[in-house]
């Protein structure tokens, strides 16, 4: 992968310096001193930053952000969607594996599915965009991964409460989440083989977490969730893949999986602000 310019990182690192310390403003020995540049480089830097309005100079040669810059935030805030980013991962992923990748994000205790990716095979895919459901265990497995205790509290307030085996599956398929980034869920035993994992009343999807995935085991797999963080390290969104035609092997199912994981790894150091890995 190719590298940003020198220049860049270091226009990029005075920007972010002085937007971490919106309430400051610094002065061109402060910059020199924190972020370890040369007076020299450091001063054409800011000379350019300020010329295009990113930077704004004070009376007192002090630097602080300036009104291009706001008014790129403004437009950024206003109209960006992490959907922008999601969507070219999730069209790869559906067309990779022959499958419905589908966007679903975390609104209170309902699940709303806002963006969908469909494989020519799927076209006709039953379960419609916008659809709403209540969070079921099953979900929560990755929508609270990383947040145990805040699973539980959830599962305190679905209705039916889920039974002691399930909030002992729901607590074994988190871990998995934290450990590899995906879960597979198959079909449970007594589903009926046309049952859809999206369901919007009151049972649960006809699925269960897989945490073990045996390389030449098949298994029903119905579906593969994985979840995207943001900057406080908690899942608004997570993305799944549904549809797929009949048994799959455990390595097969894993492959899938990681393939979703990756996506959703730089979807989510995308939207807290970290670099694209090397």
């Amino acid at each position: 992968m190719s590298r940003s310019s020198p220049g860049v990182a270091r226009m990029a690192a005075i920007l972010n310096f002085i937007a971490d310390h919106p309430r400051q403003s610094f002065a061109l020995t402060d910059l020199v001193r924190a972020l370890k540049l040369s007076r020299a480089t450091c001063h054409a830097l800011l000379t350019g930053l300020v010329d295009v309005g990113y930077l704004y100079r004070t009376s007192d040669k002090t630097y602080v952000l300036g009104p291009a810059l706001a008014a790129i935030g403004r437009t950024a805030a206003e109209h960006f969607s992490p959907l922008q980013v999601a969507q070219p991962e999730m069209r790869k992923l559906a067309d990779d594996f022959d499958v419905v990748c589908g966007a679903y994000f975390l609104e209170g205790d309902t699940i709303h599915l806002r963006e969908r990716a469909a494989s020519a095979s799927h076209v006709g895919y039953p379960v419609p965009l916008g659809t709403r459901m209540p969070l079921r265990w099953v979900q929560a497995t990755s929508f609270f991964a990383r947040n145990p205790r805040e699973a539980d509290a959830a599962q305190v307030r679905i209705n039916p409460s889920p039974s002691a085996e399930q909030l002992e599956q729901l607590h074994g398929g988190m871990a998995f989440v934290r450990e590899h980034g995906f879960i597979a869920l198959i079909r449970r035993a007594d589903s009926s083989r046309t049952a859809e994992i999206s369901t919007s009343g009151l049972e649960d999807p006809p699925v269960v977490p897989q945490t073990e995935l045996e390389d030449a085991r098949a298994y029903p797999l119905m579906a593969i969730m994985a979840p995207i963080y943001d900057a406080r390290d908690r899942v608004s969104i997570s993305l799944v893949l549904a549809g797929f035609n009949g048994s799959m092997t455990g390595a097969e199912a894993r492959r899938a999986g990681e393939a979703l994981a990756d996506a959703c790894a730089r979807i989510s150091r995308f939207l807290i602000g970290q670099p694209e890995e090397s």
